[in-house]
């Protein structure tokens, strides 16, 4: 899936935005894209590179003081966010976009690849928070799931 997604993005020109960080499934799509002809961008705050986590990959690098950062300056590099089965940190940048989206400060599309169910139970979870009233059941901005990376190039491509 990782290298998968990093062909895709760099046969069709793209530029990639991430972490700029060793280990995950981004490695393998910063990898792929950057083999495939891609520009690689990576965003990363000193305690990850103290860590040896610094990839080698990128085409140039922006460093940040912290996380909080990262995030910001990620989101406002990017056209569009994708989200792959990954960790807090996936999560944490996921809700991240989402709610800076939802009170305005981007109008960027967070598409969040649930491969092979991997976020089914976040899926749940967001139905129940609507159930409670805790998300309007008319959302006016939401991460779209997808079940594929065909789903999610051919929404990528739009």
């Amino acid at each position: 899936m990782g290298d998968a997604l990093g062909l895709w993005i760099g046969s069709h020109g793209h530029t990639l935005i991430y972490g700029g960080a060793t280990g995950g499934l981004m490695s393998r799509v910063s990898n792929a894209a950057k083999a495939a002809g891609a520009h690689v961008v990576g965003v990363i705050p000193p305690r990850i590179i103290a860590a040896g986590r610094l990839a080698d990959n990128c085409d140039y690098l922006i460093e940040v003081n912290n996380m909080s950062e990262r995030k910001q300056r990620m989101r406002d590099e990017a056209d569009v966010m994708v989200c792959l089965p990954g960790s807090y940190g996936t999560l944490d940048e996921m809700m991240d976009a989402t709610s800076s989206a939802i009170v305005g400060e981007h109008h960027k599309p967070t598409y969040v690849l649930n491969y092979k169910g991997f976020y089914e139970p976040l899926m749940t979870q967001i139905e129940l928070m609507k159930s409670l009233q805790f998300i309007p059941q008319d959302e006016h901005y939401k991460p779209l799931f997808v079940d594929s990376l065909d789903e999610l190039e051919e929404l990528l491509n739009c």
